[in-house]
């Protein structure tokens, strides 16, 4: 039976109370599941808030999230955190572990994490512990394990985050070719190259509410929104003080 259609995927008047703190604030956007997004804007403005209640972790305390015009969540979605969580296990068992839970058969889970890390280019590695493997290599792994479960989405919430150049550039690599395989990209970062590299279309979030979604080229070239410009020459502050300061 086919799969039931995922977009366009919708924020119909989103907004998340998080401390007494609007962490987002009446956002509207309509995303078609083909442009590469990137969620820009200053530390807690939202980014990450928004990419939870998308995936589901977290329910909005107004609005809406629409599959396809439903309000049930997809199914088909995976989500990469800045900071991934390895288990006690070989990296190969990570990925294993990740299929079990989503109800992938026995028979099917060896042959798909094997795929999966050799797409990210971690295959010599599969044996060993995950948690030995370096910052890049672990990202590199929860890519793979959430590519393994062949979503159509994934939401990845700063990748590169706090990884040397090097790994950095690994993990861009391999976010490319998950996308040129067919899945649909939603990501968060604090790095302007990577959002121009790597984006088709930008959101940007200032103190929770939506002040821009446009083009990538046309958002670095002619910001639409004040606060966009601001950010752009650096006069808008990486971090503010408020209760939503840690969650982007």
């Amino acid at each position: 039976m086919a799969s039931a259609p995922l977009f366009p995927l919708e924020a119909r008047g989103l907004g998340v109370i998080l401390g007494g703190h609007a962490a987002l604030d009446r956002v509207d956007f309509a995303l078609d599941g083909r442009a590469r997004v990137v969620v820009l804007g200053p530390n807690g403005a939202g980014k990450s808030v928004l990419l939870r209640v998308l995936h589901g972790l977290i329910a909005p305390t107004a609005g809406a999230v629409l599959w396809a015009g439903s309000a049930t969540r997809a199914p088909d979605q995976a989500m990469v955190f800045q900071r991934p969580v390895m288990l006690r296990r070989s990296a190969l068992a990570n990925v294993e572990y990740a299929l079990a839970m989503n109800g992938v058969a026995a028979s099917e889970r060896a042959t798909r994490a094997w795929e999966a890390i050799d797409r990210v280019g971690l295959a010599h590695l599969g044996k060993r512990p995950a948690r030995v493997l370096s910052g890049g290599e672990q990202q590199r792994l929860a890519l793979a394990r959430a590519w393994a479960l062949r979503p159509r989405v994934i939401f990845l919430d700063e990748p590169t985050a706090s990884l040397d150049p090097v790994a950095a550039s690994e993990v861009e690599r391999v976010i490319g070719e998950i996308h040129a395989a067919g899945t649909a990209i939603v990501m968060t970062t604090h790095h302007l190259g990577l959002a121009r590299r790597v984006g088709d279309e930008i959101l940007f979030l200032h103190e929770g509410r939506l002040t821009e979604q446009t083009a990538v080229e046309t958002f670095f070239k002619t910001p639409r929104s004040p606060e966009a410009a601001r950010f752009l020459k650096g006069e808008l502050p990486w971090h503010k003080s408020s209760p939503d300061s840690s969650t982007g």
